[in-house]
């Protein structure tokens, strides 16, 4: 008998553009994979079009290889980037299968897990950020892998949002709810700003 999959997250996105740009240089992207889910966020450098084109075109680089390890996808938006303005992002590729997670960030989009059950491990977990520029200066690599529990929730969000914005988080509620109210309290407003929250439904426990 075919057992249906469920799917492995829930999610939601907030995003601002800055006034006057046009279109927002931050972007996101959840694509399922053989054995889970790609989540990522992109910030584009600068502001308006040049900037949404290149954080567009990373986009499009990590979708087509969803199935990669996501240093190696990084590489090569690194390599794929080098005409374009480039962009800082964070990247997590969830196994559900075996209940864990890899991530990594380069630049300033912040990410968190926040555990639904705090007896296994640590309540949140902060992702950590290595300076440089997707495109024009890759730092060395390091994907950071984690267990991971149905329930779990993470955030990310680009640099439009205050630091703030870890202070008051919870892996419970309404994953586009949290996303939009995340937008509306940290929002800096002096650039474009992004609040993506993915809960992961399809994890075996």
């Amino acid at each position: 008998m075919e057992t249906i999959r469920e799917p492995v997250v829930e999610y939601g996105v907030a995003k601002f553009a800055l006034p006057g740009q046009g279109e927002s240089g931050d972007h996101h992207l959840v694509c399922c994979n053989q054995n889970g889910v790609l989540i990522a966020a992109i910030d584009g450098i600068g502001h308006g079009e040049e900037a949404a084109d290149a954080a567009k075109a990373a986009a499009s680089i990590l979708k087509a290889g969803v199935d990669e390890p996501i240093i190696s996808l990084v590489e090569e938006c690194h390599e794929k980037l080098r005409a374009t303005r480039g962009v800082v992002l964070s990247v997590a590729s969830i196994d559900a299968a075996h209940g864990m997670m890899s991530w990594l960030g380069v630049g300033n989009v912040q990410g968190v897990l926040m555990r639904a059950d705090t007896k296994k491990g640590n309540p949140q977990e902060t992702l950590l950020l290595r300076a440089g520029v997707v495109g024009s200066r890759l730092p060395p690599l390091q994907a950071i892998v984690l267990p991971i529990a149905k329930g779990d929730t993470l955030f990310f969000v680009t640099d439009g949002i205050s630091r703030d914005f870890a202070d008051t988080l919870s892996a419970f509620g309404d994953a586009q709810k949290t996303a939009e109210r995340i937008l509306e309290r940290y929002r800096i407003g002096s650039d474009d700003a992004l609040a993506l929250v993915a809960r992961l439904t399809g994890i075996r426990s």
